[in-house]
């Protein structure tokens, strides 16, 4: 199947073809005939699998047929729930509208509003919003949503997560009733499918991937380690793969910073981010991070979803997510676009009750090993040991550095070969991360 096969203008096909992007994803492929054809749209799809392309692509094909814009009013808006995403989107529009006339914006918190409310008063045909600062805009009259014709909603079970459904349904309430509506979420709850019903016209549904799958070209291992020798085993394992960028992920924001600077002491260039920098302080820190003038980057789970770094071959956790569904965002960074990768967890005894729910979302074997002279002092309990052994029932003491038996389903994710895939492969729960 090719972008041509499914409708797509020669502009669109040519700018795809600069990026060496010739064949579509599924969700792409699934989504792009019936985005064209007016319909709404529940997309179920996980991080990394080239939504953001889904639904950007045929709007700027919807946005050429229009015509030239009558006024300053936007024509398509997008909402998403952080900073890094609306960036990432924002740029992806740029990059694929190459060959289009099409103004555009994006507004987020963390940036002066002035030169936003300048940009919005030139006009734009799509807008890139997140909802906090799209709310400040709307509260100042300097954001006009009558004319919205699309009405996207990206990564909608995060925002509703993060706290943001009133202001979602403020914005709802700000959109024309007749216009088309597209919906992508990694996961439909109920009250989020609840939710879409209530502004959706009969939506067509497409579920890519299923439900907090992980892409079968990850490798997961677990180190049991004692949390106080977390540091030393990183910046061990940091030190033997010098030749890689990796993406480390913390607990919390003080713990991350606290982090990069022990990596710097060390002699590894590493940069964190976090929901208290500024925007400016995060963009330079990822900018350094993908020029490789910072090796590590360490984040917290603000970093999960709306960070847009291809091919990124292994990320760390050096803490364990406190919510298991966490842990398939901050992998989805690697294993991208059939490309192999490798999700590493440091792992503490404290950490077995944490470790348990993760396999059991997961449904995959996770490989579990001593690292050499790191070997931990407790063994790691996951609730179904026997009494007073911190181990399965029938399981015998592993000897130092002999690798530890595979925990979970029956199932291992190998690493499959590398191949070329489809535009975007890229793309919080926590709204102390930051506000929108």
């Amino acid at each position: 199947m090719s972008f041509e096969s499914l409708g797509l203008a020669p502009a669109l096909v040519r700018a795809l073809a600069e990026r060496n992007y010739t064949a579509p994803t599924p969700i792409q492929a699934e989504a792009i005939p019936l985005i064209l054809a007016g319909h709404d749209l529940l997309g179920g799809a996980q991080t990394g699998t080239g939504k953001t392309a889904a639904f950007v692509l045929p709007l700027l094909q919807r946005l050429a047929a229009m015509g030239q814009r009558k006024d300053n009013r936007p024509r398509a808006l997008i909402l998403v729930p952080t900073r890094e995403l609306a960036v990432q989107v924002h740029d992806s529009i740029r990059a694929y509208s190459k060959f289009q006339r099409v103004q555009t914006a994006v507004v987020y918190g963390g940036a002066g509003m002035q030169p936003q409310v300048d940009a919005l008063r030139r006009g734009v045909d799509i807008l890139v919003a997140t909802p906090g600062r799209l709310i400040d805009h709307l509260e100042r009259r300097s954001a006009d949503l009558s004319g919205v014709e699309v009405l996207v909603l990206d990564e909608a079970d995060r925002m509703l997560d993060m706290g943001f459904l009133p202001a979602i349904k403020r914005v709802l309430a700000k959109v024309p009733s007749k216009r088309q509506t597209l919906l992508f979420s990694a996961t439909f709850e109920d009250g989020l499918r609840k939710l879409a019903m209530e502004f959706m016209r009969d939506p067509q549904q497409i579920q890519i991937a299923a439900r907090n799958a992980v892409a079968t070209t990850v490798a997961h291992r677990v180190h049991p380690v004692d949390a106080h020798r977390k540091r030393d085993l990183l910046i061990e394992i940091l030190s033997k793969r010098w030749q890689e960028q990796i993406l480390v992920f913390g607990k919390t924001k003080h713990g991350c910073n606290r982090l990069a600077e022990q990596l710097v002491k060390s002699g590894i260039s590493a940069v964190a981010i976090h929901g208290n920098k500024s925007q400016s302080q995060r963009l330079r820190a990822l900018a350094d991070f993908k020029s490789g003038d910072a090796r590590v980057l360490v984040a917290t789970d603000v970093a999960a979803r709306g960070l847009d770094i291809p091919l990124l071959p292994v990320v760390i956790n050096f803490d364990l997510p406190m919510v298991a569904e966490d842990y398939i965002h901050r992998i989805g960074r690697t294993g991208r676009a059939g490309a192999t990768g490798e999700a590493i967890s440091l792992v503490s005894a404290e950490e077995g009750l944490l470790l348990r729910a993760i396999i059991r979302l997961l449904k995959v074997e996770l490989e579990m090993a001593d690292y050499e002279g790191y070997a931990p002092s407790k063994t790691i309990r996951l609730g179904n040991e026997s009494p007073g052994t911190g181990r399965p029932s029938g399981e015998r003491p592993p000897q130092r550095n002999q690798r530890r038996p595979h925990v979970g389903a029956p199932r291992h994710a190998h690493a499959g070969p590398k191949k070329h895939g489809g535009p975007d492969q890229g793309g919080q729960r926590r709204r102390s991360e930051g506000r929108g």
